[in-house]
């Protein structure tokens, strides 16, 4: 592996220009590209932080062109995990959490990524808690509700607390 990163991109160059001023150009371009992308990535993987809150994930990255959100529970619909070749071999991966979009967002917008993540199974089964903690769980009486019978149910009730009103005020 480390003959392909230092030794071809020396090499090559000098194989195919006959000029080695030409050659040697680019071998120094190729490696003035390589020292700001190996200062790039560790400073732009620092500015990298995901927070879980009780209620929500906030995250921040950046480092020119800062980003910032804050995705609650209860939106979270979907969480996958995706992995490349390169991503195996560091044993990283990205967490794509889908959410129920906001209606002035594009569906491409409506989650994150949270990248560069080393557990990603645990993290994912972690928010997969929080979510499951933050739903509220049906009852016999708003099952009623979520099946369309809200103004029905709203009813009932109104004409119940009139009743109790009723009787209250006869005494």
């Amino acid at each position: 592996m480390i003959v392909v990163v230092t030794v071809i991109p020396v090499a090559l160059p000098l194989a195919l220009f006959e000029n080695a001023l030409i050659a040697l150009g680019i071998v120094l371009l190729g490696a003035a590209f390589s020292a700001v992308v190996a200062w790039w990535i560790p400073l732009y993987y620092g500015t990298m932080v995901y927070r879980l809150t009780a209620t929500e994930i906030t995250w921040r990255r950046g480092v020119w062109f800062r980003q910032t959100g804050i995705v609650p529970y209860n939106r979270i619909t979907n969480i996958d995990i995706m992995q490349g070749p390169l991503m195996r071999m560091l044993s990283i991966s990205t967490l794509r959490i889908q959410t129920a979009g906001y209606s002035s967002q594009s569906m491409a917008k409506a989650g994150i990524s949270l990248q560069g993540i080393q557990d990603a199974e645990a993290l994912r089964e972690m928010i997969l808690e929080f979510v499951r903690g933050n739903r509220p769980v049906a009852t016999e009486s708003d099952a009623g509700i979520q099946a369309g019978g809200a103004m029905a149910a709203l009813l009932s009730e109104v004409k119940a607390i009139r009743a109790i009103l009723d009787v209250i005020a006869r005494k």
